[in-house]
């Protein structure tokens, strides 16, 4: 091996007394030629998976390949016989492209499921592998499903959180049962996007010396070279965000240098640590160092020069030869020790502390805390005077926050405009702050909507169910998070989102506040729950269908604007999507309103104003559960086949043709004035609503009943004013 060449240019030396004195050396245990051997394997199988069907991202695999093997075999703790060991390391591929380099490493590194059979599956056209394009949390060995550059970075803070808060919870002198390591590898793609911006920022306010973070420094995206675009002095940015900073200067051969650097890092405390390590992406290809390695198989000829520079056969695919098996062999053996010293500290730590313990074990088994929902006030204790759903949200929180540690919750900035707070909290804080300590359940995500997403994904996704995050901010800037809400639909891990100020109700704060479209993306967004509830009853339904959904994100939109509670809402008929709250439920009615939120209240006083038709009004707060329901039950809420049907929304109207004959929405982006200036301006008194409706009910008379609208007649009822 080459000289240890790694530094740390943070120029702090009151920390070097905390960095451990012999850090591991890996030609101690292995040959130089053995090590030379296992790296270019994994050059050698990169190039060759990423030829085979000519697509996927061979450059930063061979470039790294140093990096994943320091990794796996020495620094990393994990048992590949367990990958959901609660006290294991976690590793978070944010550079997702460079998904290889991880499949093969779990291969290598002994996870049974990760065959070398199941690897040649990479890019192959079928629907029956595990080897996807990048990777997802659903296969052993992957905590997250990163996608999008810089996704993984605030995953791997929420990851790191989520030890932190645990630790502080639960250990005790002598008892450290969490102490792991969240590793992060990142490109740089990932360190432009503003989302890893924002959660580095966090990390290194946080203090969070859990997490390191390695940069594969190669100075090359798909347009080529990073100076065309980036030229940021990456370690002094880090550094004056709070992160301690190592330098590697050949990560692409010195693997003696990249375990001493991980070693320092790991002992390291009081910071975040972030490793910049040079490499050169496609290392022996002819196009090396440039975009061309990056996202295209390398061709035939380029493959077979890559092998024979590496001493292998070229006619020869898919190599591993039985000496690279034996240097990884001892992951297993390691594992499987470490996993058990665990598991004998654990049963020591029952005995001792059987209360703690016993709550401990409740949140790994995915379980809230017995009587949350009895705990929520019931409909007779609720406020009887008009009050915005963001109040009454908090007022659910506070009833079963507090005393469940299950719970992790934050704003983006907005803690007491949103309700998400509670008397006693303590803040989740760098303890050095004065703030608050590690322990602490509020956690101040600052103006960074995107990375609160991010990293309350990564909260949720450290043990499934252990941990559910709440957040919160206006709904408008909850559209900076929309990323991050899909990967949250995908990865199946639930939250709550509290979205307040959800409409034209913001008022004075204008246009550029009210928010027409963006939940027509979120009802769209599979696997997951957009909640408009209409009253306080309604809000205790919101959070009763969310806390018993495991797999599926929710997001509560709520209002500013105070709203009546009403006398025909029910909680527990939140969880069927749409419900008849006024009218007889027996009797066909002429025309059916069907509207969400405050405008449920509007719909009926609309109702009583429409004295000359039997009308029904329906309150939608969930248009996806309300889909799930029977053809039968749908029919009998919304008899659209013998009633006319109008919704109404001050939102858009694109997608409400799917259950309403017409409309009353908003065609434009709103206005500033009052509340209430805004929604008579716009058409949504009820005097108007009930004029608008009769005159277009008068159209639609027919000799036998009603003319029925045909699919794609759908009416806007309303014309927007401005803007």
């Amino acid at each position: 091996m080459s000289p240890i060449a790694t530094h740390s240019t943070d120029g702090d030396a009151s920390h070097g007394k905390e960095l451990r004195k012999e850090p591991h050396v890996p030609a101690k245990t292995s040959s130089a030629e053995t090590e030379k051997l296992a790296i270019n394997t994994i050059r050698c199988l990169s190039a060759d998976l990423c030829q085979q069907y000519k697509g996927g991202h061979p450059g930063t695999v061979m470039g790294a390949a140093a990096i994943a093997t320091a990794l796996w075999k020495y620094s990393m703790r994990y048992n590949p016989a367990n990958p959901d060991w609660v006290n294991r390391d976690r590793f978070v591929l944010s550079a997702g492209h460079a998904c290889l380099l991880q499949y093969i490493l779990l291969h290598l590194s002994g996870y049974s499921t990760w065959t070398l059979d199941q690897i040649k599956q990479y890019h192959a056209p079928t629907m029956d592998g595990i080897a996807a394009g990048h990777p997802e949390i659903e296969f052993p060995g992957v905590e997250l499903t990163t996608g999008l550059l810089g996704q993984g970075i605030a995953n791997a803070v929420g990851l790191a959180i989520a030890n932190k808060n645990v630790a502080a919870t639960y250990n005790k002198d002598g008892y450290p049962i969490i102490d792991n390591k969240v590793w992060c590898f990142t490109g740089d793609g990932c360190l432009q996007e503003g989302i890893g911006q924002e959660a580095i920022s966090m990390a290194g306010h946080w203090g969070l010396d859990n997490m390191i973070l390695v940069y594969d420094n190669n100075s090359v995206t798909v347009d080529g070279k990073i100076d065309i675009c980036f030229t940021d002095d990456t370690s002094a940015k880090l550094r004056s965000m709070g992160w301690h900073v190592l330098e590697v200067d050949d990560g692409s051969n010195d693997l003696s240098a990249i375990v001493e650097a991980f070693e320092q890092a790991k002992a390291f405390t009081g910071k975040p640590v972030f490793i910049n390590i040079k490499t050169v992406i496609g290392i022996g290809s002819a196009n090396q160092g440039s975009g061309k390695v990056h996202g295209a198989a390398l061709g035939e000829d380029d493959v077979a020069r890559v092998k024979t520079a590496l001493g292998f056969d070229p006619k020869e695919k898919f190599v591993v030869p039985e000496k690279v098996y034996e240097y990884f062999s001892e992951t297993k053996t390691r594992g499987a020790k470490d996993e058990d010293d665990w598991n004998d500290l654990y049963k020591r730590y029952e005995q001792a502390y059987p209360e703690e313990s016993a709550d401990l074990n409740r949140r790994l088994a995915g379980q809230l805390a017995e009587g949350w929902e009895s705990n929520l006030p019931p409909k007779e204790s609720l406020p009887s005077d008009p009050k915005a759903t963001r109040q009454t949200s908090g007022i659910m929180l506070r009833s079963i926050i507090p005393e469940d540690k299950s719970f992790l919750v934050g704003s983006a900035d907005l803690c007491e405009s949103t309700f998400v707070n509670w008397n006693g909290m303590v803040e989740f804080q760098n303890p050095k702050s004065g703030y608050g300590d590690y322990s602490g359940r509020q956690v101040r995500y600052g103006i960074r909507e995107h990375a609160m997403v991010g990293v309350a994904n990564g909260v949720a996704a450290w043990h499934k169910g252990a941990i559910v995050p709440i957040m919160s901010s206006y709904f408008i800037f909850w559209l900076y998070a929309a990323p991050s809400l899909r990967m949250a639909a995908l990865m199946k891990l639930r939250f709550i989102a509290i979205a307040t100020h959800d409409s034209i109700g913001v008022g004075e704060d204008g246009p550029t506040h009210q928010p027409v479209a963006f939940p027509l993306f979120l009802r769209a967004l599979p696997n997951f729950n957009y909640v408009r509830p209409a009253d306080a009853e309604e809000v205790a339904g919101a959070w009763i269908l969310a806390l018993k959904d495991d797999d599926r994100p929710s997001l509560f939109s709520l209002t500013r604007q105070p709203v009546p509670l009403l006398s025909g809402t029910d909680r527990n008929k939140v969880q069927f999507g749409a419900y008849i709250v006024h009218g007889d439920e027996k009797e066909t009615p002429d025309i059916t309103l069907v509207a969400t939120g405050s405008e449920v209240s509007r719909a009926i006083d609309t109702a009583k104003i429409l004295k000359d038709y039997k009308v029904r009004v329906v309150s939608m707060p969930h248009m996806g559960r309300f889909d799930q329901q029977s053809v039968e039950y749908r029919r009998s809420t919304i008899p659209s086949n013998k009633s006319l049907v109008v919704a109404i929304e001050p939102y858009c109207s694109f997608g409400w043709a799917k259950y309403a004959h017409a409309g009353a929405h908003m065609t434009g982006f709103g206005h500033s004035a009052p509340y209430s200036t805004l929604f008579e301006h716009f058409g949504f008194g009820p005097q108007n609503l009930a004029s608008k409706i009769t005159a277009w009910a008068e159209t639609r008379k027919g000799s036998n009943g009603w003319d029925l609208p045909g699919v794609g007649e759908f009416e806007e009822l309303l014309l927007s004013k401005g803007h």
